[in-house]
């Protein structure tokens, strides 16, 4: 298995650079694995201690975020090292202000992985959630350096968990985490089932990012004279299939007006909404010198305000579910307002315990679309009922980031 897994790494290199010419995320893949010890040698080593936290992508990182934040509002002193493994994550946030440097993880390659920690010298590592590379984990541990899985979530399928003669190579891997912070009870039990009682169940972190991002929320004058007295639809990070139910409902509906914020804003998929939608449109960039309240839609065609927005809705939408999979539901229910998304749902634990508790609502065609809004949007008593759960759900699960901080550094 330690030959396959090299291979593999070797082998995904190979792969990444024959088809960088053709791709831009295997280009920049490329390039970052190029320049990352160059850059790493110009900013290492340093006087203070280093926290390393890794990210696979943006997903990850929107989980590890309140973690590298609270280390730096309370151990201003130490220097945050962030990685990320996707070029979608690491360009996104390559100038992220609370950390000190952001790097590419280089790949898990034994030379590499000494030769990174040479350099880096952390005096603690995080991985957020799905990150396993056995040579990182088993050299951390050979250099007692403790390493900490943060937000975590385990299913039985997993190969950790399988009779297979694999299982018990990738159940191996495990023994270099000093102490998992799972999301459920369900990976707790997983992980006592094969012998790792060093877990704590702290939820996910990404709760408490979501409640910060709340609490300086903007006002967004557009959009609040747009709604008007209506009643408001937000579609957060809608795709095509999303899209099309909800114009359909629309047409359908006069008293309901929409807000999408696509998950593209460049100008041909917004231009494609456009003419999909029969009906008086808005977009938010030219809102000022519109007609609002003459509008049907309202179009997010930037980035940055969609968390605001939500404020907004008496119920959300949220895109994906029709694809690889539903993008961030906590930023809608944070509001405390229904949640609507596709079938593609279960792999987000948040999204699936707020289903079982009569919060959010998966569709898979028009009629289940028209349906549930027009019960949604039909009664304030039962929106008001859900805003109650919801309240409930959020408040239960923000703090994950300081139970973390606690057990770390004793605080």
């Amino acid at each position: 298995m330690n030959f396959l897994y090299q291979f593999g790494i070797y082998f995904y290199q190979f792969v990444a650079i024959l088809v960088s010419p053709f791709n831009e995320k295997a280009r920049s893949f490329v390039k970052g694995q190029r320049r990352v010890f160059k850059e790493l040698k110009v900013r290492f080593p340093v006087a203070e201690k280093v926290v390393w936290v890794h990210c696979a992508s943006l997903g990850e990182f929107e989980q590890g975020r309140p973690l590298i934040e609270a280390i730096k509002n309370q151990y201003p002193s130490y220097k945050v090292m962030l990685t990320f493994f996707s070029p979608s994550g690491y360009e996104v946030r390559k100038n992220y202000a609370e950390a000190d440097m952001v790097s590419y993880l280089p790949l898990d390659t034994k030379a590499k992985v000494r030769r990174f920690l040479d350099l880096v010298k952390p005096e603690v590592a995080f991985f957020v959630k799905y990150e396993f590379w056995q040579n990182y984990f088993a050299e951390l541990a050979a250099r007692k350096i403790p390493l900490y899985l943060v937000s975590v979530i385990f299913r039985p399928e997993q190969l950790f968990f399988t009779s297979k003669p694999q299982g018990q190579w990738y159940r191996n891997i495990l023994k270099g985490v000093a102490h998992f912070f799972v999301q459920n009870q369900q990976s707790a039990d997983l992980l006592q089932r094969i012998g790792f009682p060093n877990y704590t169940i702290t939820g996910d972190t990404r709760f408490d990012r979501v409640a910060e991002i709340a609490a300086a929320r903007k006002d967004l004058p557009i959009v609040e004279e747009f709604k008007g007295d209506s009643l408001l639809l937000v579609a957060g990070s809608s795709w095509r299939p999303d899209e099309e139910l909800l114009v359909e409902y629309l047409k359908a509906n006069p008293a309901v007006k929409i807000v999408f914020a696509p998950h593209e804003v460049k100008e041909a998929n917004v231009a494609r909404l456009v003419s999909l939608i029969e009906a008086p449109v808005v977009r938010y960039t030219t809102g000022a010198l519109a007609n609002l309240k003459d509008a049907r839609v309202l179009i997010v065609d930037c980035i940055g305000v969609l968390s605001s927005v939500y404020r907004y809705a008496d119920v959300a939408y949220i895109g994906g579910g029709f694809g690889v999979g539903i993008h961030n539901t906590l930023e809608a229910a944070i509001y405390n307002i229904p949640v609507l998304f596709g079938p593609n749902y279960l792999r987000f634990q948040e999204a699936v315990e707020l289903v079982e508790r009569g919060l959010a609502f998966p569709v898979t065609k028009s009629t289940e679309v028209v349906d549930k809004l027009d019960e949604l949007f039909g009664s304030p008593d039962v929106r008001s009922k859900i805003a109650a759960g919801c309240a409930q759900f959020m408040g239960e699960n923000v703090g994950a980031t300081q139970k973390i901080m606690q057990k770390v550094f004793n605080n």
